[in-house]
């Protein structure tokens, strides 16, 4: 993968996109010192906002518009970032350097960034396409979801959630907060099995339960049926019909890459980059959901994060001044759910123990995951300056032992000390 010819820096950039990513690579540029044109084009009418709140706070309605955006019109005058809203790529002309825009417009650039993001993904049963059936991943979702739970708290009838991942905890979370009833409904014989330990996911289960939440695991969706007015009012489980006032998917995202695979770039589950944001394109860039990071053993790895979008916006912006950046720090995520935040340090896939620090039942506690003995990842709940010494632990490569993470009484800030 190259870099752009540093003797000829770029002066157009655009950026296809115009979320966390794609504003987060705008201002790295002019951070950086460029002087030349940046133009940000977005699929939606709203400038670029906040998406974890929209599980939350916003589908909550404790948050004003103003704090859900990140940038105000004057912040993007002022560095000379201009926004085009409601304005979709449609095609790439690689040989010519130009975007096609959906209104026909072609317009040229120099280097040109990827930060698509990602969709939500369809449930592949009949009924999925009925009015009522509802996703989460933008600011107008979160807005109709917000009046789904108003129409299920006014007929006294409970929001159906297929999936029990992140997305669909969360929501059932906010909805349970505005006295709404809520079935989840999840194939997987857990909750969030991709991600947490059983240990992790029975007390998520329980949590939720606690709370009023009815969980079908191991369940198979049928598929949706409507009501006499055409929107969705049940799912339908191999052994039973679940009544509901609203329905919401979510089974996870794929990585909006049909621009680039368009264009004859290397994707893969995501637009296929290096640790700086590079295609094997030398003046076309990716960042956030919509890639696929190869990492030095030739795998592929994606995130789905705010951290993610940020730092790999950092990384193209750099490669695009001819500078390197790799994304290297240890990824981290959270989620809140009800008066829980859990944080999450490092990727736990492939660890072979795992060792509880603090007392579930107090509701502060650290998993710490081990690969032999060497520490692969961190998950706290409610339990931040933990997270953020777990961060410092993984950054620098030093690993506690199974036995000294599991005992409260040790102080882990002690391996960070100068040896001596």
């Amino acid at each position: 993968m190259n870099a752009i010819d540093s003797s000829a820096p770029p002066q157009r950039i655009l950026i296809a996109g115009a979320g966390q990513a794609a504003l987060q690579t705008a201002e790295a540029l002019r951070a950086a010192g460029h002087t030349g044109e940046i133009h940000l084009y977005g699929d939606e009418a709203h400038a670029p906002y906040h998406r974890p709140p929209l599980s939350k706070a916003w589908l909550a309605g404790e948050m004003e518009a103003a704090q859900l955006t990140m940038r105000s019109a004057e912040q993007f005058e002022r560095k000379s970032i201009v926004l085009h809203t409601r304005a979709r790529v449609s095609a790439i002309d690689r040989a010519a350097r130009q975007l096609q825009l959906a209104d026909g417009r072609r317009v040229a650039y120099d280097a040109l960034v990827l930060a698509t993001g990602a969709t939500p993904r369809n449930l592949p049963l009949p009924g999925a396409a009925l009015p009522g059936v509802l996703t989460l991943r933008s600011r107008d979702d979160a807005d109709a979801l917000a009046q789904g739970l108003a129409d299920c708290a006014a007929s006294a009838r409970p929001l159906v959630i297929i999936g029990g991942g992140f997305i669909g905890l969360e929501i059932a979370a906010t909805a349970r907060r505005k006295g709404v009833a809520v079935c989840v409904v999840e194939a997987a014989p857990r909750l969030l099995g991709r991600v947490l330990t059983p240990l992790l996911s029975d007390w998520y289960a329980q949590l939720h339960r606690s709370h009023g939440v009815e969980l079908l695991l191991g369940a198979q969706v049928q598929g949706i049926e409507a009501g006499p007015d055409g929107a969705a009012a049940a799912v339908r489980l191999a052994d039973r019909l679940l009544p509901a006032g609203r329905v919401v998917v979510g089974i996870g995202v794929s990585a909006n890459d049909a621009l680039a695979r368009e264009a004859g770039l290397d994707c893969d589950r995501g637009i296929v980059v290096d640790a700086c944001g590079r295609t094997a394109d030398p003046a076309i860039f990716a960042a956030g959901d919509c890639t696929a990071r190869r990492l030095a053993n030739g795998s592929l790895l994606r995130l789905e994060s705010v951290q993610n979008a940020t730092e790999q916006g950092k990384s193209a912006a750099a490669a695009i001044l001819g500078q390197e950046r790799p994304f290297s720090a240890t990824p981290w995520f959270w989620s809140d759910q009800y008066d829980r935040k859990l944080q999450m340090a490092g990727l736990s896939a492939g660890a072979s123990q795992s060792v509880l620090r603090g007392s579930l039942d107090a509701g502060s506690f650290n998993l710490y995951h081990f690969q032999g003995d060497r520490l692969l990842a961190v998950d706290s709940v409610n339990a931040s300056r933990d997270h953020l010494l777990a961060r410092k632990l993984l950054d620098a490569g030093v690993s506690p032992t199974p036995g000294q993470a599991a005992d409260a009484g040790f102080d882990l800030n002690r391996l960070l000390l100068p040896a001596g």
